[in-house]
């Protein structure tokens, strides 16, 4: 019997009525579901974070959850809210992810912590824990207001519970998740091993003037020494990488490209064709490649990234201020609702019931002197500031953070209902809050290594907050489609966010002594942006004039209506064989979806086509991810890999490229089922 014929046909016709009526008995908050849940936070967390760390980037685990959850509770018996919960609590971790890859190795790119050590795990675990909890809390008490505001579309929220609500798809949705999960570990894997190169290097002389560059027309000009060479560097054969282009599409991913052509092929090839001359002449006997490469490397790493950050300073105000309105009504809505919240009266309905306001606001009194405590730790353990500042740098860190982070957990909510936790601005909101700290550190006094490290705690709490926030509410509004129980929902991302932020500090832990932060393995380039603002304001160290250049860069993008300033300042900030490879995904998509139209498909056949091309991609990513964990711990315990002589050769790489293009067309077109059967739910992502 259907949950839907059980309502009673007496109610209201404009009372919303869930899926699953709130009358019906149903399994929902069981130890599996939330057993699998927790599983799938971990796992989904720490992709994310990898991903985040190397692309810049994170991706929705929403409908990876939703599939996977779906999938294994199917095979069980379990009941559609199980599904629900298993979805809310493993979605959760990914968020979380996103907050503490923007935030956390900024303490060490700061120069504040000499790297990612076990030594640091709780003081990271604290600030995952705290920003996460706050999330929770705060939406718990603006979630019945939001939750149904009709203004509020929620996309990615519809997208889910239209997924559960078709559950029979379930397992060829799953089949097509697992299965490129396990393929792109074994494509990234071979890669390593040297069965085919990851990237390829490639050298570019810069030839010099003949006579030199005259400044000036007069023959008795002063003549300046000009060449060098520079480095190019192909394309990765990254799994992830490929997947996170063909998920952002192709304009997108262009966009990003175009960031990183500018930074490799005008700023740097610019920079060497007149720094050349005056650099140290190469020692004897040096690989030219060697000496080359680290130069461009190093002019990239010390000129243009200051460049690019001045431009997604830029970016991230411009996309705050296109976002104003929402913004301004976020702000509203959040003291109104609270209000409504307050005079609520206790629901008694199943499916309106959330956790006790009075716990809430217990909670919220405890994380605030929970962040007291944290950022005395932080400020104190500068030792270069007096007792009394200390104390007052604490309390007004936690003010700012309780204030900052209940406005901007409304503002990410009321976004996510807009536009969907996707194209959430988190590190936006951040930079916000990072510079209004900055300078109330400095209007107090508090300076130096201290100032700097509760600035980047305040910011690491509001992201972790807001990125949480949004997700929740993400799911909560999935859950009321369906007609789950929000307090058990809640309760439910209350155990996600304390298990992901045991766990995610591990990954990045690992990644940081493989890699280390800030290389061209792992730029973490929002980490970067947030150590190199926070110096500035506070410790008074940032190269100024580069930044500035940069942001009027940015300026001169919002003139001539770039789309996004802000990924094409992440595309100058990433390395090439990065942001290349995203663009190589965005091609991909671009032509699956040529032949999809060009073979004459219904839109249910499309939205098949779409929906198997995401899951695709989604594997893609987690199974590299996954894949680079393991090997990055192989790595980073002084082990060798083995090297296979095959990838020496030039066309290797060529050819594992070509591999992963094929599945990742081949899989989508080969899903497009026939004319006849009905459209399933589209994955937004």
């Amino acid at each position: 019997m259907s949950p839907q014929s059980t309502i009673n046909p007496t109610e209201a016709p404009k009372k919303f009525k869930p899926y699953v009526p709130e009358n019906m008995e149903m399994r929902e908050f069981t130890f599996r579901a939330v057993m699998l849940g927790l599983v799938m936070t971990g796992v989904l967390g720490a992709a994310n974070a990898y991903l985040g760390l190397k692309a810049g980037m994170t991706i929705a685990a929403t409908y990876p959850a939703a599939v996977i959850g779906m999938s294994l509770l199917r095979l069980m018996k379990g009941s559609l809210l199980e599904e629900n919960i298993a979805r809310t609590v493993g979605a959760i971790g990914e968020s979380v992810a996103a907050g503490a890859v923007f935030t956390i190795p900024a303490f060490v790119l700061a120069g504040l912590w000499p790297s990612l050590s076990i030594e640091r795990y709780w003081q990271s675990v604290a600030l995952m824990v705290i920003g996460g909890l706050l999330g929770v809390l705060f939406v718990t008490l603006l979630r019945r207001v939001m939750v149904e505001d009709p203004e509020l579309p929620y996309p990615e929220s519809v997208a889910a519970a239209e997924i559960h609500k078709a559950g029979q798809q379930g397992s060829k949705a799953a089949k097509i998740l697992f299965a490129n999960m396990g393929f792109g570990g074994l494509m990234y894997f071979l890669s390593q091993v040297n069965l085919f190169w990851y990237t390829r290097n490639v050298l570019i002389d810069i030839p010099k003037m003949a006579t030199g560059l005259r400044l000036g027309r007069g023959t008795a000009a002063p003549m300046l020494a000009t060449g060098g060479m520079t480095q190019f560097t192909s394309p990765a054969v990254s799994p992830a990488y490929l997947g996170v282009g063909y998920i952002i599409g192709p304009r997108l991913a262009s966009l990003n490209f175009a960031g990183g052509v500018v930074a490799w092929g005008l700023l740097v090839p610019l920079l060497i064709y007149f720094l050349g001359p005056t650099l140290p002449p190469m020692a004897a006997g040096a690989n030219p490649a060697a000496y080359w490469g680290g130069i461009a490397f190093s002019v990239w790493y010390s000129i243009v990234r200051p460049i690019a950050v001045g431009g997604m300073l830029v970016g991230a105000g411009f996309t705050l201020f296109r976002m104003r309105k929402q913004l301004m009504a976020g702000m509203k809505r959040a003291v109104s609702d609270l209000k409504k919240s307050a005079e609520a009266h206790k629901a008694t309905s199943r499916v309106d019931r959330d956790l006790n306001a009075k716990v809430v606001f217990l909670g919220v009194g405890l994380v605030f002197i929970a962040m007291i405590g944290l950022y005395y730790h932080f400020i104190a353990g500068a030792h270069n500031l007096s007792g009394g500042k200390i104390v007052a740098g604490a309390v007004v860190a936690a003010g700012v953070m309780i204030v900052l982070g209940f406005f901007f957990a409304a503002v990410s909510g009321n976004l996510v209902g807009m536009i969907g936790s996707s194209n959430n601005p988190v590190s936006g909101l951040t930079l916000c809050t990072l510079v209004v700290a900055s300078l109330l550190m400095v209007a107090m006094g508090v300076s130096g290594v201290g100032g700097v490290a509760a600035v980047l705690g305040v910011a690491a709490v509001v992201c972790v907050s807001s990125a949480v926030a949004g997700e929740m509410l993400q799911d909560l509004k999935a859950g009321h489609i369906l007609g789950g129980t929000p307090a058990k929902m809640q309760i439910g991302d209350i155990l996600g966010t304390i298990v992901a932020s045991l766990v995610l500090f591990f990954p990045l832990m690992i990644l940081d002594k493989a890699y280390h932060f800030g290389s061209a393995a792992l730029p973490a380039p929002q980490a970067g942006l947030m150590a190199m603002l926070a110096q500035g304001i506070v410790g008074g160290n940032m190269a100024w004039p580069l930044v500035v250049v940069g942001i009027l860069m940015g300026f001169a993008m919002i003139l001539v209506e770039v789309k996004s300033p802000m990924l094409f300042s992440v595309g100058m900030y990433l390395p090439l064989e990065t942001t290349s490879a995203i663009f190589v995904g965005g091609v991909i998509r671009w032509l699956t979806d040529k032949l999809r139209d060009r073979r004459g498909y219904n839109e249910a056949q499309k939205a098949r086509v779409d929906n198997a091309g995401v899951l695709t991609a989604s594997g893609l990513i987690a199974g590299e991810a996954l894949c680079g964990l393991v090997i990055a711990g192989v790595v980073g315990s002084n082990h060798q890999l083995w090297h296979i002589d095959v990838g020496d050769f030039a066309f290797s790489g060529l050819i594992g490229m070509a591999v992963l293009i094929f599945v990742m067309m081949r899989v989508p077109l080969a899903n497009a089922g026939s004319p006849d059967e009905p459209a399933p739910p589209t994955a937004i992502m």
